[in-house]
C-alpha cells in the first residue's frame, strides 16, 4: 500500500490498521507505523488503536492516544468512549474515570447505556463505588446489562448487601438476570451469610434449566461453603463436570474456616493428585486448616515448601497462619524469629497472634518486645497495656502491675471490653 501511494485511501488504510491492531496474526506496533503514516486518520481508526492499546500490557498508552485525538481536534463518538474506558479500568484509575467522565457530559453521551456502563465499571474496579452509582442511578433508562455491572461492582468490592438489594430492584424492575449476575450474587450471598437467597437463585438456575459451568458452579461450591452449609458445598463440587483451582479454593478454605481441618486437607491432596495447580489461597486455607487442628507438622511442611515446591512465595497472610501456629504449639522463640525474618513489614495482625500466644503460655519476656512493636504501629492501641498488665498480675509481679497501671491512669486509658487481637479470619 504504501509503495503503491494506497495509504492515501484512508478506507484501506483502516482495513489494513484494523487487522494489524486486533487480529491474533497481526501486530499493534506495525498498526501503529501505519496509523502514523496516515494523514488524516478517521475516527474509526483512531477508535481501532485505542481499543488494541486498552487491552494491552499498556493500557495507559490507550489514554495518551485519546488525549492526543483531542488535542488534534478529532470529535469522539459514542464507539470512543467504551474503548476509552476500559482503559481507565484496565490501569484503575478513578482520576482518569472523572477526567473522561467530563468529556461525556461535554459530548452530550451520557444517557448513552453503552458509555454509560463503561462509566460504572470504570468507577467501581478503582474504589469509587459511589461515584458508580451516581452514574447508575441519573440513567433515565437502563438495561440488563448495567444492572449486571452495577451488582458486580458491589460483590466485587465486598459491599455484599447492597449487591443484594440491587438485585432485588432489578428483579422488581422485571430483569430476567443472567448467569453473570447471579454468580455475582452467588458470592454475595456467601460474603453476607444469607443462605435462604441462595438456595432461591439455586432452584432459580435449575427451573431455569441453565447450565452449570465452571463460573456458576464455583460461586455456588462458596456459597454454600461459606454460610456452612457444607454437605450441598460437597454436592454442588461433585456435580461439576469440570472445575477450576477457584473450585478447589472453595472447598479446601470453606472447609477449613469451619474447623473441618481434615476434610480440608482430603481436598487438598487430592487436587494434588489430579495434578491440579494449587495457588497462593488454596496454601492459606490449608495453612488456616492447621491452625484449626494444631497440626504443626504438617502446617510447618506446607509453609516452608511454598516456594520451593509450588513457586509461591509467601505473603504477610501466609506467615500470619504460621506464626498463629506455631504460637498455638507453644513455640514462641521460633515464632517470633519467623517474623525478624520476614521480606514484609509485620503488620498488627502477626504482632497481634504471638502476643495471645505468649499470654496462652505466660511468655512475659517476649511479649514486652511484641507490646513495643505493636504501639510503634499503633500508639494508641491500649489494649495491649491491659494484656501485659493482667500478664504481670498473673506471674505474682506486682510491682510491674502497678507501674504499669500507674502509666494508664496518668494517661486516662481504660480497658476496652470485649476486645481481640488477633484477626478472627486470620
Amino acid at each position: 500500500m504504501i509503495i503503491t501511494a494506497r495509504i492515501q485511501d484512508t478506507y484501506a488504510a483502516s482495513r489494513l490498521l484494523n487487522f494489524c491492531a486486533l487480529s491474533s496474526s497481526g501486530s499493534l506496533n506495525y498498526a501503529l507505523k501505519l496509523f502514523r503514516h496516515t494523514p488524516m486518520p478517521n475516527v474509526f481508526m483512531w477508535n481501532t488503536l485505542i481499543r488494541a492499546q486498552a487491552s494491552s500490557s499498556s493500557p495507559i498508552d490507550g489514554l495518551l492516544l485519546f488525549a492526543e485525538m483531542l488535542r488534534r481536534g478529532v470529535t469522539p463518538g459514542k464507539h470512543t468512549f467504551p474503548f476509552v474506558l476500559k482503559a481507565c479500568s484496565n490501569v484503575k484509575s478513578g482520576r482518569c474515570c472523572e477526567q473522561v467522565n467530563a468529556h461525556v457530559l461535554k459530548f452530550g453521551l451520557d444517557s448513552d447505556l453503552h458509555v454509560a456502563n463503561g462509566l460504572v465499571r470504570g468507577y467501581s474496579v478503582s474504589d469509587g463505588l459511589q461515584d458508580a452509582r451516581k452514574v447508575f442511578d441519573e440513567l433515565g433508562k437502563r438495561n440488563l446489562s448495567i444492572w449486571t455491572t452495577m451488582i458486580c461492582g458491589y460483590a466485587q468490592n465486598d459491599s455484599a448487601d447492597e449487591a443484594i438489594r440491587l438485585f432485588d430492584g432489578m428483579i422488581a424492575d422485571g430483569f430476567e438476570p443472567n448467569a453473570v449476575v447471579l454468580a455475582s450474587v452467588l458470592s454475595a450471598c456467601g460474603q453476607s451469610a444469607c443462605l435462604d437467597l441462595g438456595e432461591q437463585i439455586h432452584m432459580y438456575i435449575e427451573e431455569k434449566g441453565m447450565e452449570i459451568d465452571v463460573i456458576i458452579g464455583t460461586a455456588l461450591v462458596n456459597m454454600y461453603a461459606k454460610n456452612g452449609s457444607l454437605v450441598k458445598a460437597k454436592q454442588c463440587f461433585n456435580g461439576m463436570k469440570g472445575k477450576n483451582i477457584a473450585t478447589w479454593n472453595a472447598m479446601v478454605c470453606g472447609l477449613a474456616v469451619h474447623g473441618h481441618a481434615e476434610e480440608a486437607i482430603h481436598f487438598f491432596k487430592m487436587l494434588e493428585k489430579e495434578n491440579v495447580i494449587p495457588n497462593d489461597i488454596t496454601l492459606l486455607g490449608v495453612l488456616s486448616a492447621c491452625c484449626h487442628a494444631g497440626m504443626l507438622d504438617y502446617g510447618s511442611e506446607i509453609f516452608y515448601s511454598m516456594k520451593r515446591v509450588y513457586g509461591i512465595e509467601p505473603i504477610l497472610k501466609h506467615y500470619g497462619c504460621m506464626v498463629d501456629l506455631l504460637g498455638r504449639g507453644g513455640r514462641i522463640s521460633e515464632a517470633e524469629e519467623l517474623i525478624k525474618g520476614m521480606v514484609w513489614k509485620a503488620d498488627v495482625v502477626i504482632w497481634g497472634a504471638l502476643l495471645s500466644a505468649c499470654k496462652e503460655c505466660g511468655n512475659i519476656e517476649v511479649a514486652e518486645r511484641v507490646v513495643k512493636k505493636i504501639l510503634e504501629l499503633e500508639p494508641q492501641n491500649h489494649t495491649v497495656y491491659v494484656i501485659l498488665s493482667n500478664m504481670y498480675a498473673e506471674a505474682g509481679r506486682w510491682e510491674d502491675v502497678m507501674k504499669r497501671r500507674k502509666g494508664m491512669k496518668e494517661v486516662s486509658l481504660k480497658k476496652t471490653a470485649g476486645w481481640s487481637l488477633v484477626d478472627g479470619d486470620a
